[in-house]
């Protein structure tokens, strides 16, 4: 894991766009699910998988990955720590847990556009009910997440453009602990291997260079804030000046322009290969 750090691929999460998948990433989900529907998890790892070994085989190989929530069993297995079958296996399992947790607690989830992220972790910490801060995703983008009511009170305190989620639950939240200790045990059977490339973890920034550093950062994620501003800054800081997503609609690469970094170049995948 020496030498210079300029290139990382990232992964999208939840609220990006599943995509056709084809070879290896697809055989891997038909041998999972067989006849049945490809859980929507699923089919975004998979579309992610699928893109990542595409941009390999145009000669284009990251020095470092990272994901978004979800995206970060697409990033483990793009070091080659996390196999291709245990990722299917558990992404389908992250799937049908949380949508469990999401009919047993039912909430939601709102970005705030243009809102101080201070100001927003300030009003979930006040607010009465369950909510949270769930996603630092931009200087000015932070997302909050949990019991609709408790959601109104927060939303209704901060300034900015407030943009409901299409999601099933209140993800990053404390509606997802039994989802949470379930997909721990989960993770605690699954053999990784050291990884070929580092990884940034999506809870705190950190660099992650074992195994056990990616498997804590897979237990944590379920209930603790995506800081992906965080993750933006120490990539930044290791070198990298060339994103990759590996994602069907571009919401990282969108979501990077508002870092207004002139040095910095962010594509999708599709841009890359086409």
């Amino acid at each position: 894991m020496s030498g210079a750090i300029e290139r990382a691929f990232v992964f999208p999460g939840q609220g990006t766009v599943g995509a056709e998948i084809t070879g290896a990433a697809r055989d891997a989900v038909l041998d999972y699910v067989g006849d049945t529907a490809v859980p929507y998890q699923l089919s975004v790892f998979a579309g992610s998988v699928d893109l990542l070994y595409r941009l390999r085989e145009a000669g284009i190989e990251p020095d470092v990955v990272a994901g978004h929530s979800l995206g970060e069993y697409a990033a483990a297995h793009a070091t080659g720590g996390l196999g291709l079958a245990d990722g299917v296996r558990l992404v389908a399992e992250r799937d049908r847990l949380m949508n469990e947790a999401s009919r047993a607690n039912p909430g939601g989830m709102v970005a705030l556009i243009g809102a101080d992220p201070s100001e927003v972790a300030t009003a979930t910490e006040e607010a009465s009910g369950i909510v949270v801060a769930a996603n630092f995703n931009t200087p000015r983008q932070t997302v909050v997440s949990g019991q609709l009511d408790a959601l109104e009170r927060v939303t209704g305190r901060v300034r900015g453009r407030k943009v409901p989620l299409e999601v099933s639950g209140a993800f990053h939240s404390p509606l997802m602990e039994g989802a949470a200790l379930e997909m721990d045990e989960l993770l605690r059977g699954v053999e990784l291997e050291e990884p070929e490339i580092p990884m940034v973890g999506a809870t705190d920034g950190a660099l992650l260079t074992t195994a056990e550093g990616m498997r804590e950062a897979l237990r944590k994620q379920m209930l603790s804030p995506v800081r992906w501003v965080a993750v933006v800054e120490r990539l930044l800081d290791l070198g990298v000046r060339e994103f990759f997503e590996a994602g069907e609609d571009g919401t990282l690469t969108r979501m990077l322009r508002e870092f207004k970094r002139k040095d910095v170049e962010g594509r999708t995948a599709r841009e890359a290969l086409s």
